[in-house]
């Protein structure tokens, strides 16, 4: 079947196990990144995100309130991200940041990659109107970061999660986005917050220095993993997750508007 189409060669390469094994061959990491809390990275308790969906294709709850409760701590923050998609993240980022930036493919490149015309309608619903969020369209492979001539407080990735995409997104803005106190955040490194998704570790770990390893994390309850600009106490992985604490959430239900 491979020698018919060899495109199926790319799922054999995904499979779960083989990127494990990458991990643990070079790394020496079995069970993923060491554990920190919410409340170790951004000293809150309580977080309030809007807007949320809970749709397929979008952040959880503790991951956006990871995202805004960092941003809350940064003074003047400036936030990037990669994926826009209906814009969620961002439009909770632009209530505490000072300045937004989200990118996503543009309609063309949508297009060609055969996307459904009403999916393209709901990219960005979300955070359409906030003077403080700056929408930029391109591919990330290709786009021109050198051209933004600036750093910022925290990077958001959340683009395409394969290997190849992914280390080049992370090598792109390690080169070009980040200053000494940068935080990095990338989504989806966790299937769920108990369960690891090595092809993510690997592209985190062969994108980043061998010098920043030591302070890329797991947050707990999330699919992020973190870059912090400091060493901070964490713990082991160790699945599934014994819940030493929880939350409690009261859900509002807001009418967005018809779409297409």
């Amino acid at each position: 079947m491979i020698i018919r189409k060899p495109v199926l060669l790319n799922r054999v390469l995904s499979e779960p196990d083989i990127w494990k094994d990458y991990v643990i061959s070079k790394y020496n990491i079995t069970t993923g990144l060491t554990i920190v809390s919410l409340k170790q990275v951004t000293g809150l308790n309580e977080f309030t995100m809007e807007p949320l969906t809970f749709l397929d294709g979008g952040s959880l709850p503790t991951d956006l309130a990871l995202l805004a409760g960092l941003a809350a701590g940064i003074k003047n923050c400036s936030y990037f991200e990669i994926g826009t998609w209906r814009g969620e993240s961002v439009a909770c980022l632009a209530r505490v940041a000072k300045e937004c930036f989200t990118l996503c493919l543009p309609d063309e490149e949508m297009k060609k990659r055969g996307i459904d015309d009403r999916v393209m309608q709901m990219h960005g619903m979300f955070s359409k109107g906030f003077p403080n969020i700056t929408h930029l369209r391109g591919d990330s492979r290709t786009f021109d970061f050198a051209s933004l001539k600036r750093k910022f407080d925290i990077i958001f990735i959340d683009g395409d999660h394969h290997y190849d995409f992914l280390l080049q997104d992370t090598r792109n803005v390690m080169k070009y986005l980040v200053h000494e106190k940068s935080i990095v955040v990338w989504h989806d490194y966790g299937i769920n917050p108990d369960e690891v998704r090595f092809e993510v570790l690997a592209a985190i770990l062969d994108g980043t220095s061998v010098e920043f390893h030591s302070r890329i994390y797991h947050i707990e309850h999330t699919k992020c993993a973190i870059l912090l600009n400091e060493e901070v106490v964490s713990k082991k992985a160790d699945f599934p997750t014994w819940p030493e604490s929880y939350f409690k959430v009261t859900i509002k239900t807001k009418e967005s508007g018809k779409i297409g």
